[in-house]
């Protein structure tokens, strides 16, 4: 049976710094017209990231079989190389000698906001990747240049892949008509609840008028676990608390890779869904969206503990 998944989406290099307050504080509503804000960040990291990277680490983490769908520069081979180390197949990484890898400036507060810049270099040029034909169990198509989100779309919607839609940070990217494209081509929607209330204002339809073109919607609402749309219900799905709250860059990745690994085994929506916060508490736990390495079997601790449910 094939168990791959095609994550499509960027391969980044993620720059953390971290600001010891609060921008409340320092971004004024009455001075907004006019912002012109400094931040002191005395801690500074470089780590891997990318939607697509730190879906495929996750999902890697659980046993799962990721392929990568992304177009990097020549100085991703560090990157590269580490996920090859990992057993991740990288064959549908393109490199583009003539661009640099994307790269995300982060900052995050002491209360968990993130302020980030993004520059998308080989990115841009991610519908170089063709992989029409190509064959998984599942796919994800999340956040990269626009035209790229919809050619792999189409190819797997083409080729009946089942597919989840991420829209995350390329929200400001996608109108009515864009969303209303990819709701036509998508089995699964998922975002975050600020990005589902973007999309509902977009739309001008409610969660739950989107989900019954589609066999599930999930929203992630982070401490407070996660709804998910499905047969026209709506269901919580309980939070699993977390050991520690660092980091809260690449958990909504994280959980993307819990339930893709969860559809893989054929599980329900809802159990996937567990899986996928599971892992979203076990990654805000560490620094950064790929340092966090818990065995399957403490994993699988967890997920029994929490809601009595086991890995295979």
């Amino acid at each position: 049976m094939n168990n791959a998944v095609l994550i499509c989406g960027s391969v980044a290099f993620d720059t953390i710094t971290t600001f010891e307050g609060h921008f409340k504080d320092h971004i004024l509503p009455e001075n907004i017209k006019s912002l012109s804000v400094s931040f002191f960040v005395p801690t500074m990291r470089k780590e891997f990231g990318g939607c697509a990277g730190n879906i495929a680490y996750n999902l890697k983490l659980l046993g799962g079989n990721p392929v990568p769908v992304a177009t990097v520069g020549p100085d991703a081979s560090d990157y590269l190389a580490n996920m090859r180390s990992l057993g991740i197949d990288t064959r549908l990484v393109r490199v583009l000698d003539d661009m640099f890898t994307p790269q995300c400036h982060i900052t995050t507060d002491l209360s968990g906001n993130q302020i980030a810049a993004f520059h998308p270099g080989a990115m841009t040029r991610s519908t170089e990747n063709d992989i029409s034909g190509e064959a998984a169990a599942w796919g994800i198509v999340a956040p990269d240049a626009k035209d790229g989100m919809f050619k792999h779309a189409r190819a797997m919607h083409g080729s009946k892949v089942p597919f989840i839609f991420d829209l995350g940070q390329a929200m400001p990217l996608f109108d009515r008509q864009d969303l209303e494209d990819m709701h036509a081509l998508a089995d699964v929607w998922t975002f975050n609840d600020y990005e589902a209330s973007v999309v509902e204002q977009r739309m001008g339809k409610s969660i739950d008028e989107l989900a019954a073109g589609l066999k599930a919607v999930i929203v992630t609402r982070g401490a407070e676990g996660a709804t998910l749309y499905e047969n026209g219900s709506q269901r919580a799905i309980a939070p699993c608390k977390a050991v520690a709250v660092n980091d809260p860059t690449g958990c909504g990745d994280a959980h993307r890779g819990g339930l893709l690994y969860g559809l893989t085994l054929g599980w329900s929506f809802e159990d996937a869904c567990k899986l996928g916060n599971i892992m979203g508490a076990i990654k805000i736990a560490s620094q950064g969206p790929q340092n966090h390495s818990p065995s399957r079997d403490e994993i699988s601790a967890l997920l029994n503990t929490a809601y009595g449910l086991q890995l295979p």
